[in-house]
């Protein structure tokens, strides 16, 4: 079933809503695994354009927990590639609680389960998750059109949404 632009609005309106305060954006994805490596990409290309904290924190969003603590953000937006069973390419925004009752597939399930365990232990802190349905995490692949296509405008969406003044 494929989302309406409506329901993609709304997913951003809810997104934009955390982009208040101070906020950290934590980007997670293995670069030589396809679209695993969505969340880093972003990530990548959003540092230092945001008036937002933004981690790359690739395959281990553990090595930025003690980070994160000491920036003591009022929103933390968590961003990866995660099967969903939605079309290659579409994207939901979660609540962090949202992430518990959703049947999700991730090569970091556990790490995202444990990262927001923590940091809600440790924190008071709104986490919202933005994930996107890939098509391929093969090793050795690069990101597939779709997925480019989805990183390109979700690129010039937080470039808007965020904006450094």
């Amino acid at each position: 079933m494929e989302k309406s632009s409506d329901i993609f609005m709304e997913d951003l309106e809810h997104l934009k809503l955390h982009l208040t305060g101070k906020v950290v954006i934590l980007g997670i994805g293995n670069t030589l695994r396809g679209d695993d490596g969505f969340g880093a990409v972003l990530a990548g290309r959003l540092k230092d354009r945001l008036a937002c904290i933004v981690y790359n924190a690739e395959t281990a969003p553990e090595n930025y927990l003690g980070k994160i603590i000491k920036d003591k953000p009022d929103n933390l937006v968590i961003i990866d590639a995660v099967d969903f069973g939605g079309k290659v390419g579409e994207f939901r925004v979660l609540e962090a609680e949202g992430l518990k009752t959703t049947n999700l597939f991730s090569t970091h399930n556990a790490s995202i389960s444990l990262t927001i365990n923590y940091l809600q232990s440790n924190l008071k802190v709104d986490i919202i998750i933005l994930i996107i349905q890939p098509k391929s995490i093969a090793f050795g692949e690069d990101l597939s059109p779709e997925i480019n296509n989805t990183l390109n405008k979700l690129e010039g969406w937080f470039a808007e949404a965020a904006q450094k003044t």
